[in-house]
């Protein structure tokens, strides 16, 4: 593991499936279910799904550059949930489902900006990116029920119907990238 690392705060609807999709990933170290972007200080997550702190359910990931790099964490980010629906994902409706990426620092911004440009002018999504690219004002953990969400509860409706044909869709298509045998 290096001594460097760097951390990616990315918001792709549900966190419990952006988190699934994360800890499966080669290089990355840690990822932590919480909130950003809103005005509340110390939200819950009851008033996150209020849809009224302005916050968006978002994942933390801490990675090692020297296994995986922020374009690469991108380019799952941009394969993993539609990004190019307002507010949305599946049947989550909210801002707090928002497409979004809080950059750190501005070498971040520079790579998320140019990694979003080349994606919507692939053809990767037939409409238009919506993601929103904001520098990362503060990051509020998410209750300690939210982490290691699917791992945890893999019985649950939510995990079994939403979380797990994610997870599996993103396990056949980046098998390069996985850490261990799934």
């Amino acid at each position: 593991m290096s001594s460097t690392m760097e951390t990616a705060t990315l918001g792709g609807g549900c966190f419990w499936c952006v988190e699934a999709i994360y800890q499966d990933v080669i290089g990355v170290h840690k990822v932590v279910s919480g909130y950003a972007g809103g005005t509340v200080e110390n939200p819950t997550y009851q008033a996150v799904c209020s849809g009224t702190t302005g916050h968006a359910e978002v994942v933390q990931i801490v990675f090692d550059p020297t296994v995986i790099s922020f374009e690469e964490i991108l380019f799952i980010f941009w394969r993993t949930h539609d990004p190019t629906t307002l507010n949305r994902q599946g049947n989550d409706v909210g801002t707090q489902y928002r497409s979004v990426i809080f950059y750190h620092d501005e070498q971040q911004k520079s790579i998320a900006e140019h990694s979003m440009a080349e994606t919507d002018a692939s053809d990767l999504w037939p409409d238009p990116i919506v993601t929103e690219i904001a520098p990362l004002p503060i990051f509020y953990e998410g209750e300690d029920y939210h982490q290691n969400y699917f791992v945890e509860n893999p019985y649950q409706p939510y995990c079994i119907f939403v979380i797990n044909p994610k997870v599996q869709k993103f396990r056949k298509s980046f098998r390069d990238k996985l850490r261990g045998e799934k």
